[in-house]
């Protein structure tokens, strides 16, 4: 380890084997205005790359909004929920609703499963994809009696609609 000691002259420096500090050893050269200029000009791009909404790949972790889909069918699980479910309607009784709006597939949906056993196959899956948005109804209890009313109900919800039967 190297001691600051006084030098011939009486002023303390580095260490003599290392030799005297000189400033003009240590003065960096400035980059040229080209080279600022260079750099600036590519920090600016890239910014502007990384701004710019392209279409999401897979890869994307943007979230620029809700699709059209979704809207659709957070608009239709509040409607099957308050018409169906929270308004005691004996025809739904048997069946649990369970929804999935997060699907990463683009595809949100909203499952009709046996309310006594809701890991089951669905009876009934209601998709939607796509902007606009196109509603798909599908399974079991669409070709039961029951499956005249859920299209009904699903085609005014679609619509816009939040009026019950």
């Amino acid at each position: 380890m190297w001691q600051n000691r006084p030098d011939e002259k009486g002023q303390v420096g580095q260490d003599p084997a290392f030799g005297r500090f000189r400033r003009d050893q240590c003065r960096r050269e400035r980059p040229s205005p080209a080279t600022v200029l260079g750099l600036s000009v590519l920090g600016l791009s890239l910014l502007a790359a990384g701004c710019q909404a392209g279409p999401s790949g897979p890869g994307s972790m943007s979230a620029p909004g809700k699709s059209a889909a979704l809207k659709t069918m957070e608009h239709i699980a509040l409607a099957v929920q308050s018409c169906w479910f929270a308004s005691r309607d004996p025809a739904f009784k048997p069946y649990r609703m369970a929804d999935e709006l997060n699907s990463f597939s683009g595809r949100p949906r909203i499952l009709l499963v046996p309310a006594r056993n809701p890991e089951a196959r669905p009876l009934l899956v209601v998709q939607a994809e796509g902007d606009p948005a196109k509603v798909d109804a599908f399974g079991p209890l669409m070709g039961d009696k029951l499956g005249n009313r859920a299209a009904a109900d699903l085609r005014r919800w679609t619509a816009g609609s939040k009026a019950c039967a």
